[in-house]
């Protein structure tokens, strides 16, 4: 399998993570797993058809996918023929370009686009990165960073503040911030705050070689003990903390 990615141009980097295409290998089929990171995005199938969300959704050539942030792992299944196109939004960005949906509508969703919204499938597989960054900075239309200052306070933390602190920093009310997350991110201010603590967790086992306990490794990231990180990281990944 082969992936890469490409970073948008500077008027887009305050709102787009990345694009990035992937393609299946010639000897084998796999299932790709990807974990909750608490961002949106946009998938358009350039291959032949992929299975995605757990097996619950075809992507047919040609068609443009609106994908909400969710919170348990999704998997797709990578064929020889696959050949994926997709743009990373950060969170609360999905706003600045599409005004049709609120992000909970799209929570651990996959959604068929309608064609005013879809992308230009001769142009993309023509000049990909640049038809891109013309179709984004032609949609950008509310040149504003939603909710950047409280996203960015909960990654200093490492999803570690509660919901009231964040709060309280950021100068809103819990239920303005609850209804702004729900309508921008799609996740709830405490739901993205775990996704954040379990990524930070999940980066520190990566790069632990062993060397530190699982318990140790909790207490550090914000959990009370090695069971409630093992149930987190289940619920996010499908797997054991050893699998990881």
């Amino acid at each position: 399998m082969e992936h890469k990615e490409i970073k948008p141009c500077s008027e887009l980097a305050p709102f787009i993570h990345c694009f990035w295409e992937l393609k299946g290998a010639d000897t084998h089929t796999k299932w790709e797993r990807n974990f909750p990171d608490g961002c949106s995005g946009l998938v358009v199938s350039l291959g032949s058809t992929c299975i995605t969300d757990n097996g619950a959704v075809k992507m047919d050539f040609g068609k443009t996918f609106a994908v909400g942030a969710t919170t348990s792992f999704k998997d797709s299944l990578i064929e020889a023929e696959t050949h994926l196109l997709g743009v990373c939004l950060k969170p609360a960005a999905f706003s600045n370009f599409y005004k049709y949906a609120a992000q909970n509508e799209l929570t651990d969703q996959t959604i068929e686009l309608e064609k005013e919204y879809s992308f230009d499938i001769a142009r993309l597989i023509r000049e990909p990165a640049d038809y891109l960054n013309a179709f984004f900075t032609n949609r950008l239309t509310v040149k504003r960073e939603a909710l950047s200052a409280v996203i960015k306070d909960i990654h200093q933390h490492n999803g570690l503040l509660s919901i009231r602190d964040i709060a309280k920093r950021n100068f809103i009310t819990v239920r303005q911030l609850e209804r702004m997350f729900k309508l921008q991110v799609g996740l709830t201010p405490k739901e993205y705050s775990n996704i954040i603590r379990f990524q930070h967790a999940l980066s520190v086992i990566k790069g632990a070689n062993k060397k530190r306990s699982l318990l140790d490794i909790a207490y550090d990231c914000g959990f009370y003990d090695h069971a409630h990180l093992t149930n987190e990281i289940r619920k996010h990944t499908g797997m054991l903390p050893s699998r990881i």
